[in-house]
């Protein structure tokens, strides 16, 4: 197991490793996993960005980040007088009624939630407090921006005392409170 610490030790800048016992190496690794992923998100946004100039959505920019999304701009999956048609297990909103891209993935009290919406002045504030009003302890955050769009990767822990257990209700009280956002800052 030291042999195992030592290397992944040497894989990662000294920045992340505080201490030399095994916790520390370890917390320290997913830390710089976390910032690994935010920088690919980025560098791959702007590669597409550069490789197609005449991009009319910005969800494309991120469809590699959300797998089965619970609410998506970009993926119409109904169709008007049939019954939704699932992906995954997860219902998705038509793409002339979505604010944004919400993705939730859940093992145990931990849910891992994707957003991707339009920008808005203190809107990552609102979201942080909006969170934390469901139950929901945000653990960690990426965001990355693309000129008016942005994708929030958040780690989150389900309290307790929070109403919300299953993907699709943190999906759909997530996409509730980015639409109350997005409302307000439209008036």
């Amino acid at each position: 197991m030291n042999d195992y610490l030592a290397v992944l030790r040497t894989m990662m800048p000294n920045s992340y490793v505080q201490r030399g016992d095994q916790a520390s190496i370890i917390g320290g690794a997913i830390n710089f996993v976390k910032v690994l992923e935010q920088i690919l998100q980025s560098l791959e946004a702007r590669k597409r960005m550069e490789k197609r100039s005449d991009i009319t959505t910005f969800s494309s920019l991120f469809s590699d980040f959300f797998f089965f999304p619970q609410y998506s701009t970009s993926i119409q999956t109904e169709t008007p007088g049939e019954p939704p048609a699932e992906k995954g297990s997860f219902p998705s909103c038509s793409s002339s009624s979505s604010v944004a891209d919400v993705e939730v993935t859940m093992v145990d009290s931990h849910a891992n939630v994707k957003i991707l919406s339009k920008k808005h002045p203190k809107q990552l504030f609102n979201m942080v407090s909006g969170l934390y009003s469901l139950g929901l302890f945000v653990l960690h955050l990426n965001v990355t921006s693309v000129e008016n769009r942005v994708l929030y990767s958040l780690s989150v822990k389900v309290e307790e005392n929070c109403q919300l257990n299953t993907v699709n209700e943190i999906a759909a009280a997530v996409y509730e409170m980015v639409d109350k956002f997005q409302e307000e800052a439209a008036a």
